[in-house]
């Protein structure tokens, strides 16, 4: 008997067939033998609607309040799935992120969890339910209900694998694993296999949204061993693990993320302590930072460039403007009209020319580059918004034929 926890995302839940779907695949895992946690999503775009209302009562209502509203798109997929799966004659216990031992930061919209206590969703199992629960959420120290942010149910599947020892965790989504590109747009993406922890996190990060970043680090850290796939064709999917058996490929992806804005401090003393000074202010906010390019100085002056998510981005061009005004800086530009391209892969680590390759395909599409990042295994382009998906296929050409 093995303990598989499994996770469905918003698509796999839109409507009642679909949830029919997924309550035959997780009676089917439990038919064979083994012990099933379900980890659900939002139905469809049904957070997307709960936002709509909260902006046409108050755009700017309070990150708390969002988060007990946001809560309730989950509770209502985990009752759903329970009822679907009592149907087909089973047993199973819906419960919500508290009640199933979540608990996290109180960072509304964007907590993250402390601790997972499994002992009610175990008293449930050995009672031979299945159990149902509400992924993206949990609950503070305070008693105040909170989300993970976006994709946040990835990263509770897994750490309610990690808390159990589960055997598997499996992610269900619309595709069929994880591809070199994404396949709804570029046809001729091939299917992995099997990809590192390392190029998976890589890839997550920069905007390939079959698996959500967090989940893929907190896998790596706990060793447990994903399979993406997907709930509407029932075929293998793509197993995401520490080491791989394939041999290196030159690179595993192509991923791109229109969810970036680029700011630039412009005219800026060119004195010590300055960069420091900058980002701790956006660190105490908790915006993280992506990118970053400082020009070389010039008249003592010098410019800093980079990346945030574009929902932080008024945000964080707030938190700098009091200092920025103080220390003399010329001006604070912002943009959002911008994609961020990146390819990912072990393979880079030992072949030289890779960057030299993508900057090539640009260059064939005539597409502009506005920054540059590069580690062992990424290299990432900051471009217009309007050329990320022809950048996507002018490279997934260049690297896969």
């Amino acid at each position: 008997m093995s303990l598989i926890v499994q996770k469905f995302g918003g698509t796999s839940v839109r409507d009642a067939e679909r949830v029919m779907n997924v309550a035959k695949i997780v009676t089917d895992t439990y038919a064979k033998g083994n012990d099933v946690v379900v980890v659900v999503s939002a139905q469809g775009d049904f957070t997307d609607v709960l936002v709509d209302k909260q902006e046409e009562i108050n755009p700017n209502a309070s990150r708390r309040e969002k988060d007990m509203l946001l809560a309730a798109g989950e509770q209502i997929s985990i009752a759903l799935l329970a009822m679907a799966i009592e149907k087909l004659g089973y047993h199973a216990v819906s419960l919500l992120g508290w009640q199933a031992g979540f608990s996290t930061s109180s960072a509304h919209t964007s907590a993250r969890i402390k601790n997972v206590d499994p002992s009610r969703i175990q008293a449930a199992i050995d009672k031979r339910n299945i159990v149902v629960v509400a992924g993206f959420q949990g609950i503070s120290r305070f008693g105040d209900i909170t989300t993970l942010g976006r994709g946040g149910s990835d990263t509770s599947a897994v750490a309610i694998a990690a808390a159990m020892n589960a055997d598997l965790c499996q992610i269900y989504t619309d595709v069929e694993g994880v591809f070199t590109a994404d396949p709804r747009k570029i046809p001729n993406a091939q299917k992995l296999k099997e990809i590192s922890y390392d190029e998976m996190l890589e890839l997550a990060t920069m905007g390939a949204q079959v698996l959500n970043n967090r989940s893929v680090e907190m896998a790596k850290k706990y060793n447990i061993e994903l399979e993406v796939l997907s709930s509407l064709t029932r075929v293998p999917g793509t197993i995401v693990k520490e080491k791989t058996r394939m041999e290196k490929m030159l690179i595993s992806g192509v991923a791109k993320d229109n969810e970036v804005a680029r700011i630039s401090v412009v005219g800026v003393p060119n004195n010590p302590g300055f960069a420091f000074k900058l980002f701790s202010r956006l660190s105490k906010k908790n915006i993280n930072v992506d990118i970053i390019l400082q020009s070389i100085g010039h008249d003592g002056k010098k410019d800093i460039s980079f990346t945030v998510a574009k929902d932080r981005g008024e945000e964080a061009v707030e938190a700098l403007r009091g200092y920025v005004d103080d220390i003399g800086a010329k001006e604070i530009l912002y943009d959002d009209n911008v994609a961020k391209v990146s390819i990912v892969g072990a393979g880079m680590e030992s072949h030289a020319g890779v960057a030299t390759k993508m900057f090539e395909a640009l260059y064939d599409a005539q597409i502009n580059i506005q920054m540059i990042s590069t580690s062992e295994i990424k290299t990432s382009v900051l471009i217009e918004a309007k050329d990320a998906d022809k950048a996507v296929a002018a490279i997934h050409e260049k690297f896969f034929g």
